[in-house]
């Protein structure tokens, strides 16, 4: 089984190394058979080939069975024109990943965050307010004259019920409650659409609860309360924003793992939530939970598509050696109160996987 690394911007290259670690210990006690190839995105690209994402690096992507994919640090790309592409939405629009799953759970051990929260949100992630992929041409962000913006939404039938589908089919394997987020009060005509198709798609689904709850108050519900909820289904903008305050609020950001995927296609990408964070970059200060937990999920969802067993009984020693490690407030990065580095905790995860209990002997 084959998957392309991409370590991309800002603190990418040193999460991945840790997570590359993690992944190879896994393999070697699964028997996984994983083999792994690099391949350059983000400004290593850029330097190179005068552009951040090649598209003969997109086409070669379509022949792996997983992706493993960095930060980037778009923000500080150059516009489109001269290279500058949005590396995430190229993987996700030019693969088709239309399914980012974003879980966020609470770990009691840590003492920060909400308690007794697991959810996972399913982020619409090809079309939605994001300008870079609502246009067959161009992009839709424009200025009709020098002091007026105007950005266009794109909502489908097709994105809508594809994701809504995904959400509903993964609260059967849950506590089987759905929650769609929208704000179909006021618009109308997109969000309208959006309810619509999940009300059709529910049907095919009758054990499943669902309700609906406008985006303004869902921000609110998830700090007083998340415990209540299960499966949220929302368009690519709420979703992007919701899941960040979901992570935060389950304790920290760098906890929260989330792959893009395509049930149809096969085409799996591990990508950590978080930015490139090129403040601490080069620094062995990283959190690089994030990528890992997103590494295992990638092997859950290859193992369940695939139905290799192994994969996901790889999937779950990752996520048991994560905790493991975390448990410790001595194994924890700086981020979380602690004082090891990135390296020095992807390695300490790598030696937890196969051995229970390792984690407190090498505190």
């Amino acid at each position: 089984m084959r998957i392309m690394v991409l370590p991309c911007d800002g603190i990418g290259p040193e999460i991945t190394e840790a997570t590359m670690k993690v992944l190879e210990a896994a393999n070697s006690a699964y028997g996984l058979g994983l083999s792994f190839d690099y391949e350059d995105v983000g400004f290593t690209s850029l330097e190179k080939y005068g552009t951040t994402l090649r598209p003969e690096t997109l086409e070669k992507a379509k022949t792996y069975d997983g992706i493993i994919l960095g930060p980037q640090s778009h923000m500080d790309y150059p516009p489109c024109d001269q290279g500058g592409v949005n590396v995430s939405a190229g993987f996700r629009v030019g693969l088709d990943l239309y399914v980012n799953v974003r879980p966020a759970r609470s770990r009691p051990f840590l003492d920060r965050g909400s308690k007794n929260m697991d959810l996972v949100i399913m982020r619409e992630a090809t079309e939605g307010f994001y300008p870079d992929r609502n246009m067959h041409k161009g992009i839709g962000e424009f200025m009709p004259t020098e002091d007026v913006a105007l950005s266009v939404r794109k909502i489908t039938r097709k994105a809508c019920e594809r994701i809504a589908r995904a959400a509903f089919i993964l609260a059967t394997k849950r506590n089987k409650k759905v929650t769609a987020v929208h704000k179909a009060n006021n618009f109308i005509i997109t969000d309208g659409l959006f309810m619509e198709c999940v009300r059709k798609v529910h049907e095919e689904f009758p054990e499943v609860a669902l309700n609906d709850v406008i985006i303004d108050a869902m921000a609110a519900h998830l700090v007083r309360d998340p415990s209540r909820y299960d499966v949220i289904v929302a368009t690519n903008f709420y979703s992007d924003i919701l899941s960040d305050l979901a992570s935060e609020l389950s304790g920290s950001l760098g906890l929260a793992g989330s792959i893009n995927a395509n049930s149809e296609t096969g085409l799996v990408c591990a990508q950590a939530q978080h930015g490139s964070a090129p403040d601490i970059q080069g620094q062995d200060v990283a959190n690089p939970t994030s990528l890992i937990l997103s590494a295992a999920m990638m092997l859950a969802w290859l193992g369940e598509q695939r139905k290799i067993p192994a994969l996901e009984a790889a999937a779950a020693e990752i996520e048991r050696a994560v905790d493991d490690v975390l448990a410790n407030p001595a194994t924890r990065t700086r981020d979380l109160g602690g004082k090891i580095g990135c390296r020095d905790f992807g390695a300490r995860v790598a030696a937890a996987i196969g051995n229970p209990g390792a984690a407190k002997k090498t505190a």
